[in-house]
């Protein structure tokens, strides 16, 4: 009797000693929060200095810079620039003494979205300038859009920053607002 008791009581605290687990989902969703900052546009930037390395003559296109960079590559993805890349880069360092001193005489100007525009007196070669320069960069730009994945008006923005800020003194340049003033 003692056995089977002592059987029976064993049965009722394994019954009832077990815990019953009960999931129930939560009344609000689970928030997550997380604070990141990622430098998407950082390639499109690295080849916006070496197109315009290119463009003013500091670099010549397709050459390595040193003698290490012929024995290392560039470390991002599509190392190197096209060639259509280049040979519009080559077309604008062809251009680039008329273009500055237009830019100096406040006949052209930058505007916000990366091309020149025509901001004083001009006659025929200057709207041909400006025709060959803005079709070279739209080139340049769409490339650079499709090479890192960006959207073409990112890579103009970018882009138009960097010409502003490269412009020579007295040069026109347009704000985001769309205000133009002398550099």
């Amino acid at each position: 009797m003692i056995r089977k008791m002592g059987i029976f009581l064993a049965a009722v605290f394994i019954v009832t000693g077990c815990a019953r687990v009960q999931v129930v989902a939560p009344k609000e969703p689970i928030k997550v929060d997380i604070a990141m900052r990622l430098d998407v546009y950082q390639h499109v930037e690295k080849d916006i200095d070496a197109i315009e390395d290119i463009v003013s003559g500091k670099k010549v296109a397709g050459k390595p810079t040193s003698k290490l960079s012929f024995f290392t590559g560039t470390a991002y993805a599509a190392d190197g620039l096209s060639d259509e890349i280049e040979n519009a880069a080559m077309r604008r360092n062809a251009r680039y003494g008329d273009l500055m001193a237009a830019e100096s005489a406040g006949s052209i100007g930058e505007n916000k979205s990366g091309l020149v525009e025509l901001r004083g007196p001009g006659d025929a070669s200057l709207g041909k300038l400006i025709s060959a320069e803005n079709s070279d960069r739209i080139i340049i730009y769409r490339s650079v859009a499709d090479k890192n994945g960006a959207a073409l008006g990112e890579v103009q923005k970018l882009y138009g920053k960097k010409l502003q800020a490269s412009a020579p003194s007295g040069a026109l340049v347009e704000s985001p607002s769309g205000q133009w003033t002398k550099k």
